[in-house]
């Protein structure tokens, strides 16, 4: 037998993938395993301090910029081979119509236990979208993802005790679902960019099925990285610029000195300030409590975190990429407004 033909087979190309997939699994535990020692290893070799606001924005940009891409490449590979079983037209069909309410629970559950802050959940929400999952579906995740998670609950039920913790759970997962139904109705695939269009609509879709073999899957798996990776890495590392920037520098007492004001416009005004910071549940948790410290209603101050979590600028710079202003808009303008209703409720009740 000619060995150079051999060597290109279907079985030995298949090993090597097998092979080169082993080793960049080992690479990609090992990398997300040790993000705050890189970022600590930048800048202790530019002679930062983590305890000035400029040495805090970097450490925070050289830990939070490699922790997304690491989770936008390796999510948009598994999310890219799990579609060559599972057709658009068959994952939309499972989950529209009679299903899209359920579907909305389902993803917004799913949220709870993916602890991921608003720019990490991203990959997860455009691999939803390439697997054909409704909008409206892909959004209840979005939302519930960095807003409702174990690490807050746990936080939340030690600081303020059980009814606390409960209330924010139920709030936070009906804002998911609500607002994801709400989008979902709306019918506003349209503003979707072109690419993303394309692959809710098959034009991108591979063959399904058995008609694909794990070497052919394994290679739509890497074409995924390349076409969706390879579009959004710009807003990504721009987006963490401007979260990074935020979170070194702008002061806590600057929050604190209008919560605890018993006035009508506090809470909206708490989810406004929000909108710009960046970090995840519970990298804020400090914060609430530092505020409720300060004097600050508990109601106003969960609605800014919310907002902080949610609804946060470099998340919608990274979403810019895959959806077009005016669904940026409405998904913003329904989060805020389920947002604005927790804060009211808990300052009501509490």
């Amino acid at each position: 037998m000619n060995l150079a033909a051999m060597d290109r087979s279907p079985g030995t190309r298949l090993g090597f993938w097998l092979a080169g997939l082993t080793l960049a699994g080992v690479l990609w535990v090992a990398a997300y395993s040790h993000l705050g020692e890189f970022a600590d290893a930048v800048i202790g070799a530019f002679g930062l301090s983590r305890r000035t606001p400029f040495g805090e924005a970097v450490h925070f940009f050289f830990y939070d910029t490699p922790k997304v891409l690491l989770l936008l490449t390796g999510i948009v590979f598994v999310i890219g081979v799990v579609q060559t079983f599972f057709s658009p037209e068959r994952t939309r069909a499972l989950l529209s119509g009679r299903r899209e309410g359920l579907g909305n629970v389902l993803a917004a559950i799913l949220g709870i236990v993916t602890p991921f802050c608003s720019c990490s959940a991203v990959p997860l929400f455009i691999g939803f979208l390439s697997a054909g999952v409704p909008l409206g579906v892909t959004f209840s995740f979005l939302i519930s993802a960095p807003m409702v998670n174990e690490v807050a609950l746990v936080l939340l039920f030690g600081m303020f005790g059980w009814q606390v913790a409960a209330l924010y759970l139920g709030m936070g997962l009906l804002v998911a679902i609500v607002a994801g139904l709400v989008i979902g109705r709306l019918k506003m695939e349209r503003y979707l960019e072109d690419w993303v269009q394309q692959i809710l609509s098959g034009q991108m879709a591979q063959a399904v099925g058995e008609q694909l073999s794990w070497l052919e899957r394994l290679q739509v798996g890497a074409a995924h990285v390349r076409e969706i990776v390879g579009k959004v890495w710009p807003y990504v590392l721009a987006g963490i610029g401007l979260g990074a920037g935020i979170h070194g520098y702008v002061p806590e007492d600057f929050m604190a000195a209008f919560m605890g004001r018993e006035v009508w416009w506090a809470v909206p005004a708490a989810v406004l300030f929000g909108v710009p910071m960046y970090t995840n549940a519970a990298g804020i948790i400090p914060i609430v409590e530092a505020l409720i410290g300060k004097g600050a209603a508990l109601g106003t101050v969960l609605a800014f975190m919310m907002a902080v979590i949610a609804l946060s600028a470099p998340e919608m710079i990274i979403l810019r990429q895959a959806l077009r202003p005016p669904l940026i808009a409405t998904f913003a303008v329904v989060v805020a407004t389920g947002i604005l209703l927790v804060g009211y409720v808990f300052n009501w009740l509490l």
